[in-house]
């Protein structure tokens, strides 16, 4: 069967690190802080939505770009919360899913020949992504231990060539989030210039710490240039229901949808509709922030009893450890075995590293409950190096 694929679109890509440590996880019985999903239960008030939605006979295709309610309800809250209009009929699409987003987005713009770039460590899909669509990704590392942009490599990487330059914040893997400086020096790069910007914001509402979350969307002569992207699973803890939405000025999005209608065409409708219905409860996600802080916190007191180090992180699910000043085992052989023989799995962060880059960091999703996390450290605190 292997004669019938001429050349494989993506010839380095094997099975991804999520789906070898869930699946590790799985065979050991270990505590799972790999993959970043809620283990406690979404608002029922928002399933009873859907369910009344399904009961109610809305259940067929929904419109292309997304059901109206939903957008309308959208760009309201983009303008309370960013100041910005934005029109919900030719701006907004509802997509299955951020990543889906993300990746018909750079499908939407990427020529063959394209340089996109992307800063490692960098979520799993950005690179294969680009790849997929026959351009080259030009990748500059974050500072470590801070994970900031290293905005002078930046200038030195840009070209004649580049089509886009992709920001992530709050951060994955890391948990860093950019400030208004990095939208500043963002602004400044591709002033006068045909780049684009792809940002990757599914994760704005966990942010921790008093931090403002400095969305493109706060800045329209930015946003005319961008595809910003969003998931509804991380902000109401559905993540398998597989929902988020891009935002783009009209130029763009008309070409983004038609890459969209051709692919997945339209979304599940009722639960679009629940989750319209369920935008008026502004709390659920204008508290989330505080409410997921306390689980950041909880867990980093519980890790001070392990010989781990923390790398503070000020946004999304997650919180890097270190552990060079006591062992030299490569990230993703120590994650292995505090899977297997301890019971806890973790994800190393040189999986984010398209070349391997290892600084002895592992990093752990919070996003549990209290009793899973006690749970999780208490077999961390069993390893001795």
């Amino acid at each position: 069967m292997n004669e019938l694929i001429k050349a494989s679109k993506l010839p380095t890509v094997g099975t991804t690190i999520f789906t070898v440590m869930s699946q590790l996880a799985t065979e050991h019985a270990a505590v799972n802080l790999g993959q970043g999903f809620p283990d406690f239960p979404m608002d029922k008030a928002l399933t009873s939505l859907v369910a009344k939605a399904m009961e109610a006979d809305w259940n067929q295709y929904a419109p292309m770009p997304g059901l109206p309610l939903l957008r309308q309800k959208l760009a309201e809250k983009v303008q309370a919360l960013y100041g910005t209009n934005i029109d919900p009929d030719t701006d907004i699409t509802i997509t299955p899913g951020g990543t889906y987003a993300i990746y018909t987005a750079l499908t939407t713009v990427l020529q063959p020949g394209d340089e996109v770039i992307v800063f490692e460590p960098a979520y799993d899909s950005y690179i294969p992504n680009i790849e997929t669509n026959g351009a080259i990704p030009v990748r500059i590392s974050l500072s470590y231990p801070d994970y900031s942009i290293p905005w002078d490599q930046v200038r030195e990487k840009v070209s004649s060539r580049t089509r886009m330059i992709m920001i992530n914040t709050p951060h994955n893997p890391t948990g860093a989030v950019l400030n208004a400086t990095d939208l500043q020096e963002l602004s400044s790069i591709v002033a006068d210039t045909q780049i684009l910007i792809l940002s990757d914001e599914v994760y704005e509402h966990l942010i921790y710490d008093g931090l403002q979350h400095e969305s493109i969307l706060r800045y329209p002569h930015l946003l005319e240039r961008s595809f910003v992207c969003f998931s509804f699973g991380k902000t109401y803890h559905c993540t398998g229901w597989k929902l988020g939405y891009c935002i783009s000025g009209p130029a763009l999005m008309k070409e983004f949808r038609k890459i969209h209608q051709f692919n997945v065409f339209s979304c599940d409708t009722p639960k679009q509709l629940g989750i319209a219905q369920y935008m008026d409860n502004q709390h659920a996600y204008l508290d989330l922030g505080a409410q997921m802080q306390v689980k950041r916190d909880y867990f980093r007191e519980l890790m001070k009893d392990t010989p781990f180090k923390c790398i503070p992180s000020h946004g999304s699910y997650f919180e890097c450890y270190s552990y060079g000043h006591f062992s030299q085992a490569s990230d993703k052989d120590l994650a292995i075995q505090l899977t297997k023989e301890y019971g806890i799995a973790s994800i190393p962060l040189s999986a984010f590293y398209k070349d391997g880059t290892d600084h002895k960091v592992l990093r752990f999703c919070f996003a549990k409950q209290e009793a899973t996390l006690e749970k999780a450290v208490a077999q961390l605190k069993k390893y001795r190096p």
